[in-house]
């Protein structure tokens, strides 16, 4: 990569200063940057710079900024590997901008800049949260590249930076600030409406993770994650006008009808009716925060019926499902995984991240996009690298006015490459068909061309989830280090007859073990009467995706006295010296959110 010609300190003084608690927003981002990688958590974007701008235009640009927004002058006092519970604004500092000069494409090098300084840890405790780098080629300033603290600024807010800086750059004066500091929005959570709007998200996400499937991919092909994912990107310029005309025809936003179409979709592959999903970027719902500069990310969750009986109907309730999604979508992260812990232990299933959508489409400067080349070909279909995301299925959506822009992550384990940009074309068609009109969801299969997954062998839905007797039988021989064990649904639950095998056991001993198995992260006490040796008392486990997605532990355990002599002794025979159904030690949110 080509050396930076110089580097200039900027000095920048702001009108405010002070500490103050988090903001749900920053906690939770926080608490993501200190346990993913970097490289996956820092944002990373590149500004066009308006013609006519130069170095000290734009470097005075950046200088009022930090100065205007206190977020950018907002540190995390504590150390590095411990999450912080203060933020702390400084009225004053200063940041180092590189510049480059470049004879070769000046947005490729933004580009390069920004990916070779996106897997540096950003130190919250001292650092200004903005890596900048100009980038001049044909003899003036052209692109600006910017890496990001997610803790500082999620994708809305760093689009308002853009604005800002550009306004600033080309001689505009700023208005006064509106939306509400970090510091003015942790009050405001605080405040006993802020309580209550927190208290109804978690309600939200209680009843989705009791009620709804567990999983969505639940069929015979599932194998365990490589968490690798290839990335598979789409341009079309014809979506773009036919998601334009399906919105307008149905009254709709073009995020909607993508939405619906990615939903409609994934049923289809999943032969699921309720599909569940985790949206990103959505926390902009609510008055006032739209300008609001710093980190709101926190994932929506949402369930959406697609038993409809056109797209149309699917569109209108997928209006309604982000909504209540986005609503609730503001929370005590801390108490979110509590309940994702605490509700997996009772249901015996834990939550996984099946399936994810980001539609950043209206946080991409139209600026970024309006000179792109139109797509020789219409789609245009790219394969990129792989990324690690623990998922199986994740949509990012980065345009939809004039050409659509999106890419794909598919776990190899359950798509391969054809049935990847399969799920793509067929988003495609049905957005084409929605165009024109309802199109009934019973022709889904030959509009798209998308087969349902195959459920072979002995596969019963337990509740809202599918699941795999033979997987729960495999699960119980691993948690239970082989004792004689019979599996069976009777009455739409699962009831395993556990032989003691003159080991004792008790059905809150059998329920820890096979809980410590699935990969659930419930602290499991005297979980270590089947862990390994040395691993101690109270062990934590577990991960997004357990690779046990289509097993669930039994509703009911009886520990039968002795063993049966054969494959094919009646086991009702034996005596019962206890059962239960082992869900003692985790705390129902149902009643205590009611």
């Amino acid at each position: 990569m080509t050396e930076a010609t110089r580097s200039v300190v900027v000095r920048y003084a702001g009108q405010s200063s002070g500490s103050g608690p988090l903001t749900l927003g920053q906690d939770n981002m926080i608490r993501c940057i200190l346990h993913d990688d970097p490289a996956h958590i820092n944002k990373h974007v590149v500004w066009p710079v308006p013609p006519g701008v130069g170095v000290d235009s734009a470097l005075y640009a950046l200088q009022v900024i930090a100065g205007r927004h206190e977020a950018l002058r907002t540190v995390y006092p504590g150390s590095a590997d411990v999450q912080p519970t203060v933020q702390e604004v400084r009225a004053d500092g200063e940041f180092t901008v590189d510049v480059f000069e470049t004879a070769g494409d000046p947005e490729e090098l933004a580009w390069e800049i920004g990916l070779s300084r996106l897997g540096a840890r950003f130190d919250l405790a001292a650092d200004f949260p903005l890596r900048l780098a100009l980038v001049i080629g044909g003899g003036r300033l052209a692109w600006i590249s910017v890496v990001v603290c997610h803790a500082a600024a999620d994708a809305v807010g760093t689009a308002v930076l853009f604005e800002d800086w550009k306004d600033l750059a080309t001689g505009r004066e700023l208005p006064p600030l509106t939306a509400p500091t970090p510091r003015d929005l942790a009050a405001q959570e605080r405040s006993s409406s802020g309580e209550r709007r927190a208290k109804a998200s978690l309600r939200h996400w209680e009843r989705i993770l009791r009620t709804c499937p567990h999983a969505v991919f639940a069929d015979s092909d599932l194998a365990p994650s490589t968490g690798s994912l290839p990335t598979f990107m789409l341009h079309s310029v014809s979506m773009a006008a036919n998601c334009a005309a399906a919105a307008q025809r149905t009254g709709t936003s073009p995020s909607t009808i993508m939405f619906a179409a990615y939903v409609a979709v994934v049923s289809q592959r999943a032969a699921q009716q309720t599909i569940v999903l985790a949206a990103l970027s959505a926390n902009r719902h609510r008055a006032g925060l739209e300008d609001y500069v710093g980190s709101l990310a926190q994932d929506a969750l949402i369930s959406l019926d697609t038993d409809a009986e056109d797209f149309d109907e699917l569109i209108s309730r997928a209006a309604s499902a982000t909504m209540a999604g986005y609503w609730h979508s503001t929370f005590d992260s801390r108490k979110i995984w509590q309940i994702i812990d605490d509700v997996g232990y009772l249901r015996g299933a834990r939550f996984a991240r099946h399936v994810v959508l980001n539609d950043l489409s209206v946080t991409i400067p139209e600026e970024v996009t309006r000179n792109r080349p139109v797509p020789a070909e219409d789609p245009q279909l790219t394969w990129l690298p792989e990324k690690g995301i623990p998922t199986r299925l994740m949509l990012n959506i980065w345009r939809l006015r004039d050409c659509v822009e999106l890419t794909l992550h598919a776990d190899p384990r359950l798509f391969d490459q054809a049935e990847t940009e399969q799920l793509a074309l067929g988003m495609m068609r049905l957005v084409e068909a929605a165009a024109a009109g309802p199109v009934p969801l019973a022709g889904l299969a030959a509009l798209t061309g998308i087969v349902p997954g195959r459920r072979e062998g002995e596969w019963n839905r337990i509740g809202s989830s599918w699941i795999e007797l033979d997987a729960v039988r495999e699960l119980l021989d691993l948690a239970l280090a082989k004792r004689p064990v019979r599996v069976q649904e009777v009455g739409g639950r699962l009831v395993a007859r556990i032989a003691d095998d003159d080991r004792p056991l008790t059905p809150e001993q059998a329920h820890r073990a096979v809980m410590a198995t699935l990969g659930n992260s419930h602290r499991l006490r005297g979980a270590a009467d089947f862990a390994e040796p040395g691993t101690g008392e109270n062990i934590t486990v577990g991960a997004a995706l357990s690779g046990w997605e289509s097993a669930m532990a039994p509703q009911e355990y009886v520990i039968c006295a002795g063993s049966p002599s054969g494959p094919d002794q009646d086991w009702s025979g034996l005596p019962v010296a206890a059962r239960g159904d082992g869900r003692e030690g985790a705390t129902d949110w149902a009643a205590l959110l009611s």
